[in-house]
């Protein structure tokens, strides 16, 4: 092991994730195919107690607790922590988030502090007029989460292929040509309607984002959502930390270790 990756490791165990997103918004498929896994989430309290699973503590409907831990079997270097989402009306959860990232960052337990969110959000496929709700736009617009960087997650971005693949069919486009066309003009309707810069222009904006779709398929590739977060995180130790967790793509790794000059790119196993 690299005297870097020994150093990490020491002073951070695993990489801490804050999830938001709303219902039915696929975060725990997302998880799932970071951690390059089908199998369910093991939930503990923060207090490391195991949560059961019919209790449906986190990631899913009824109780709910953001301080719940989250993590697969298959990849332990990654730990995460829901947010159901600020629904119309969500004051509350706004403000428990909010706590919740004030109280990580004053943690004196380094391994207790958060290191990225994950913002996700769902395209919407029909109503354009209202994509995000006022407790979405205050998250960005009142509340900063300090050198914590936020990474907007824009999801079913292929379902937007096929409403796409609509339009141009209503234009009189045919069958092949339309789709061959879709995946550009579904690229177009999502710069139109300008949802990543309604976000950007609030006080406190998102770090970056990234589109992705087909997370219903167990080989999605979550490269561009790794190498993203990698790239807006400020602190070289938690780039490698996240680099050397990943394991969705080793050409991270390689590059992550030509760029720094760790030419022994090594991943901590």
């Amino acid at each position: 092991m690299s005297d870097r990756a020994a150093i990490v490791r020491e002073r951070f165990p695993r990489f801490r994730i804050l999830v938001i997103g709303r219902a039915n918004a696929g975060k725990t498929t997302l998880l799932q195919r970071v951690c390059k896994t089908t199998e369910s989430p093991i939930v503990r309290n923060q207090y490391g107690g195991m949560i059961d699973h019919d209790v449906k503590g986190t990631v899913g409907r009824g109780e709910h607790d953001i301080e719940h831990e989250i993590s697969f079997n298959s990849n332990v270097r990654f730990v995460f922590h829901d947010s159901r989402g600020f629904e119309a009306g969500s004051e509350d959860e706004l403000q428990k988030v909010q706590s919740f990232i004030e109280k990580r960052a004053k943690d004196k337990n380094l391994p207790n502090h958060l290191h990225a969110i994950w913002f996700q959000y769902c395209i919407p496929m029909h109503d354009h007029s209202r994509p995000i709700t006022v407790a979405e736009e205050a998250f960005f617009s009142k509340f900063g989460t300090g050198m914590v960087p936020v990474i907007v997650i824009f999801t079913k971005f292929d379902a937007l292929h096929t409403v796409a693949f609509g339009e141009l069919r209503e234009q009189g486009r045919g069958i092949q040509e339309a789709l061959a066309m879709a995946p550009k003009h579904a690229e177009e309707m999502f710069k139109n309607n300008d949802y990543y810069g309604m976000l950007q222009a609030k006080e406190f904006p998102p770090k970056d984002f990234v589109c992705m779709g087909g997370m219903d398929k167990e080989q999605a590739d979550c490269t561009a959502l790794i190498s993203c977060t990698a790239e807006a995180l400020d602190d070289e130790m938690l780039e490698t930390l996240l680099v050397s967790a990943q394991q969705v793509n080793l050409q991270i790794c390689v590059n992550f270790a030509i760029i720094t000059g760790n030419l022994e790119g090594e991943r901590i196993p």
